[in-house]
């Protein structure tokens, strides 16, 4: 079993490197209550604003740190928004490898079909459980 495959199945071994795009304080907790309920909750960065996000992949790069495991981005972001950013991750060979789960409160189909579109890896609609992380999650790193 691979380390990731073992954090998720409850085990306490390497965890997930997470880049939490989210502008909602009350989401950014909910989500980490149930990230840490699903045993997922390891080293994560939090951003509010699409751009930053960006940001934080270069700057992991120019430190010759390793980039994250998985991007959770919300659609309905302040400035530039979730699309446009997935846009430019799943755009850019040096991020385009990275699973991207959109993480959201719109259920519209539009927004899924143009998600998938874009190279998301899989579309999660705001509230989620811990049995449909795990199930994501599983299904990205199994």
């Amino acid at each position: 079993m691979s380390s990731r495959s073992a954090c998720i199945m409850g085990e306490d071994t390497r965890k997930l490197r997470i880049l939490l795009v989210e502008d909602n304080p009350e989401d950014v907790f909910l989500t980490r209550k149930v990230l840490r309920k699903s045993g997922l909750d390891g080293d994560m960065q939090i951003t509010g604003d699409g751009a930053e996000a960006l940001r934080i992949l270069e700057d992991m790069l120019r430190a010759g740190e390793h980039l994250p495991d998985l991007i959770l981005l919300d659609i309905n972001l302040p400035d530039m928004g979730g699309m446009a950013v997935l846009k430019s991750i799943k755009g850019d060979a040096r991020f385009s490898r990275i699973p991207v789960v959109m993480l959201t409160c719109s259920n519209a189909d539009s927004d899924i079909q143009k998600s998938y579109d874009l190279g998301a890896s899989t579309y999660l609609v705001k509230p989620v459980s811990r049995d449909a992380m795990i199930l994501v999650m599983r299904a990205l790193f199994g």
